[in-house]
């Protein structure tokens, strides 16, 4: 009688499995993308062997600040090293100015992976000029910002992402305060783009009338310089502290 049980089961059970198969495992296809995930591979702070043949260079070699020095060689307390990344410490006890790449840099592609504290505030300068007392009166400035936790109502021009005070984003694509962000600056000639987490946020020409007549009737009226050097330092903006980078790495464009 058992026997017969079984069989009669299997009878049944059998087609039913063929028909319809296994049960899938779930699918991760859904799951976020992660900061390190957009770049093109390797351990952090590292470039692979295809990177180096690509020709990108790597600015910070998550260990010292080499490469990199203070704005005017200001006094300056705020940098750090921690655990392989660089730290702008949020201390008002700290002398804060910021830092520059050594190289000066006119067409290129610039990654970065940064995260931001709590109501912190930072940028991504380039094209920057030592001939004003602040970076920001020549340098455009990629904005990094806590989107969701600043203490204080930001305008669309005051999001991460943006070509502050200038271009606003066209998609607020940030991670919330504490996680890392991947950023894409690529400056070819007067064409620039500004990537966020694998999203496109900001696509304009610069130093066209369109340009010149934000330049002249917004924040930057009284900058007369502002964005009109053709080639400049890479600055890391210390606003405060509150802002650490690694994977930082560039790629002239010729």
């Amino acid at each position: 009688m058992y026997t017969k049980i079984v069989g009669f089961v299997l009878v049944i059970m059998l087609p039913l499995y063929f028909s319809f198969g296994p049960v899938a495992a779930p699918s991760s296809a859904a799951s976020p993308v992660r900061a390190s995930e957009w770049r093109m591979g390797g351990q952090d702070n590292e470039l692979t062997a295809a990177e180096k043949k690509a020709g990108w260079i790597l600015l910070f070699d998550g260990k010292t600040t080499a490469g990199w020095r203070v704005y005017k060689n200001m006094p300056s307390t705020a940098w750090e090293v921690v655990n392989g990344e660089l730290h702008c410490k949020q201390d008002t006890a700290a002398h804060h100015a910021d830092l520059v790449t050594n190289g000066e840099y006119a067409s290129f592609e610039l990654q970065v992976d940064w995260r931001i504290d709590k109501g912190a505030n930072s940028g991504i300068l380039y094209h920057v000029a030592e001939t004003h007392a602040h970076p920001y009166e020549t340098g455009p400035e990629y904005q990094l910002i806590d989107d969701l936790g600043y203490p204080g109502r930001l305008a669309d021009w005051q999001k991460s992402g943006a070509d502050y005070a200038m271009h606003p984003p066209m998609k607020i694509a940030s991670r919330p305060q504490g996680e890392y962000n991947h950023t894409r600056i690529v400056v070819d000639g007067d064409h620039v783009e500004h990537w966020l987490n694998g999203i496109r946020v900001a696509d304009f020409r610069a130093w066209t009338p369109g340009w010149h007549q934000l330049r002249t009737t917004g924040k930057w009226k009284d900058y007369p310089d502002y964005g009109s050097t053709h080639t400049g330092l890479i600055d890391l903006q210390d606003h405060g502290g509150g802002a650490w980078f690694k994977n930082i790495k560039i790629r002239v464009i010729h």
